[in-house]
């Protein structure tokens, strides 16, 4: 479903974020990336959606390459692939459900949604949406009365509003504490297991990463160090990773639940 090769990223100034990389990741898996900070998961992320544009190689989704692609076709690619925020990014003054229709802008008429107008088609979809993360009793809720965990429920949510063939989730539980990471941890897991949607998570916590991931890809530097079962994984690869000793910083304190 989504396959790089020899893809780099170099910003404006110079700074390479990602340098040849080539990777394929299957329809249905579940991936989770780790590195350092500036490793270039971020970048691999966009890379997919083509936020952030490759500068040498190739990225392709479902046989659409990414890479130089129309507007057109970059809002048709996007429209399939939802992405989770480490900020959430709701609208904190308006509902839960009215965040949750976000997720529906592509597939709607623009005057729909700006007057609020939406179709009952799709409200009982960003409703299921909430079911699915088990937070469907804070529907009419202000966003900005909603915990922290509650708000990245919301931003799940949202994402399987758009019914994507695609999860990107960029650092979800970098702000959350242990017991509500394991929570949004689980709900990516199971969404991955009963929809077989293509899920790719960042994560900068191991222990996390062990618990949840599948296959591990990890980053360096913006290359590709490992890339493998993470059955597989051990503390030494992780250091291979990270090129250096593992600290406590690396690992979300607390017990799954």
């Amino acid at each position: 479903m989504i396959e790089f090769q020899n893809a780099d990223v170099t910003y404006p100034g110079g700074f390479k974020a990602l340098s040849n990389v080539s990777l394929t990741i299957e329809q249905g898996e579940l991936v989770v990336i780790v590195g350092l900070s500036g490793a270039g998961k971020s970048t691999l992320l966009r890379a997919i959606n083509g936020f952030v544009p490759i500068t040498a190689g190739s990225v392709r989704v479902n046989g659409t390459e990414v890479r130089g692609a129309h507007e057109a076709t970059l809002r048709e690619l996007r429209s399939g692939i939802g992405m989770i925020f480490q900020t959430f990014n709701l609208v904190h003054r308006t509902t839960v459900l009215n965040n949750v229709l976000m997720g529906r802008l592509a597939k709607v008429p623009r005057w729909r949604s700006m007057l609020g107008l939406w179709p009952a088609a799709d409200k009982e979809i960003a409703i299921q949406s909430l079911e699915r993360v088990e937070i469907v009793e804070k529907t009419y809720i202000r966003a900005s009365n909603l915990s922290g965990g509650q708000q990245q429920r919301v931003g799940i949510a949202r994402a399987l509003a758009q019914q994507p063939q695609v999860l990107l989730a960029d650092e979800p539980v970098a702000s959350l504490d242990p017991v509500t990471s394991h929570t949004v941890m689980r709900d990516l897991r199971r969404i991955n297991r009963d929809l077989g949607i293509t899920t790719i998570i960042n994560l900068h916590f191991l222990d996390l990463a062990r618990s949840y991931g599948k296959r591990l890809i990890g980053l360096r530097d913006g290359e590709l160090v490992y890339d493998g079962d993470i059955a597989d994984v051990d503390d030494e690869t992780f250091r291979g990773i990270y090129g250096r000793a593992l600290t406590p910083d690396d690992l979300k304190e607390g017990a799954e639940l």
